[in-house]
């Protein structure tokens, strides 16, 4: 059964699911226009699956960033699978790529997309530099979570950039939710805390806690991130249950750097990976999961409210190959009716 008949059946019925699918498709068309355009060429060249095919693929994924660890292992998978299934004609192809792609972004993990909600009182950090689209993240956050029955509010510890915390406030107006917040240059670990209490006292399920975005010192970067935890911690052991790093898709590896130095100051639990549908290089989302061993959670598809979608692996790999793998069924279908 091919990847595309697989996904369809998975999904079947499912009103939200397909819709959700829908959007993958629709989100990643720029990246589809420059990277399935490669690989539609790439097919037509070779209509047999030989060495010189492989050699050319890979370049391909690599100009996606996918990175280049990820190619190598997909490279070497696919190289087994081809010759596993006996795969001549290279118009199958982009079924076992996707498939492989799905392998090792999952690799054997179960719900590793799912967010840590807890009895009582979630707290979520949101971590990233600013420009990330952080805010806004934050905004369609409990938007979604709004929607799913839970109560909400949200924290405005980025004091120091200028506007952020009347940024935030807009969000909170927008969708609906209350904002704990300070005057601008406020401690941040101060907002916290006042934030946690006030949630603690309302009753709330879901606290979101914007945070600063500054890079240039490493060091007083930590060290806020530190105070900030440990206030979180203080008031309620085991918080925050989620570390969110959002991080901008168009700018590709510099993604992955930003997401490097925030693993080693603060214990990244997930990411938020925004403007997806603005970039045609859509292949961080593996590299980030196979070279930092953490799971993309959330991806921005879009400027509508409902545009941030869960992350799922297998609407993404679709999303990247969608008329391929389209074409694929139908000649799979026609195959079938004979």
């Amino acid at each position: 059964m091919s990847f595309f008949k697989k996904l369809k059946d998975k999904f079947a019925g499912n009103t939200e699911a397909e819709e959700s699918t829908e959007k993958y498709k629709e989100g990643l068309a720029k990246t589809r226009i420059g990277f399935t355009s490669k690989i539609n060429d790439l097919v037509a060249k070779y209509r047999k699956v030989d060495e010189d095919f492989f050699e050319e693929l890979e370049e391909i994924l690599l100009q996606a960033d996918v990175g280049f660890e990820t190619v190598i292992e997909l490279m070497d998978d696919l190289r087994f699978e081809v010759q596993r299934k006996n795969v001549k004609d290279t118009s199958n192809v982009q079924s076992v790529i996707s498939e492989k792609l799905v392998e090792i972004y999952e690799a054997g993990e179960a719900e590793i997309n799912e967010i840590n909600f807890v009895e009582g009182l979630t707290v979520i950090l949101m971590v990233g530099v600013n420009g990330v689209g952080k805010t806004t993240t934050i905004g369609k956050l409990a938007h979604r979570f709004k929607n799913e029955g839970k109560t909400v509010m949200l924290a405005a510890g980025d004091t120091f950039r200028a506007g952020a915390i009347e940024q935030l406030d807009v969000w909170g107006k927008r969708v609906g939710v209350d904002v704990i917040k300070q005057s601008e240059g406020s401690d941040p670990a101060a907002v916290m805390y006042d934030a946690v209490r006030s949630a603690k006292s309302r009753g709330v399920d879901v606290l979101i806690c914007d945070t600063a975005g500054r890079l240039q010192n490493k060091v007083n970067l930590m060290n806020e991130l530190q105070k900030v935890h440990r206030v979180i911690s203080r008031e309620i052991p085991g918080a925050p249950h989620e570390v969110l790093l959002a991080l901008d898709a168009t700018t590709g590896q510099n993604a992955m750097l930003q997401a490097q130095t925030f693993k080693e100051v603060t214990d990244v639990t997930g990411i938020v990976l925004t403007k997806l549908d603005g970039t045609a290089k859509g292949g961080i989302v593996l590299a980030i999961r196979n070279k930092l061993k953490i799971p993309v959670k959330f991806v921005g598809l879009g400027e509508k409210l409902d545009d941030l979608q869960p992350f799922d692996a297998q609407k993404y790999v679709y999303g990247l190959f969608a008329e391929g793998l389209d074409k694929e069924q139908e000649l799979e279908d026609a195959k079938a009716d004979k």
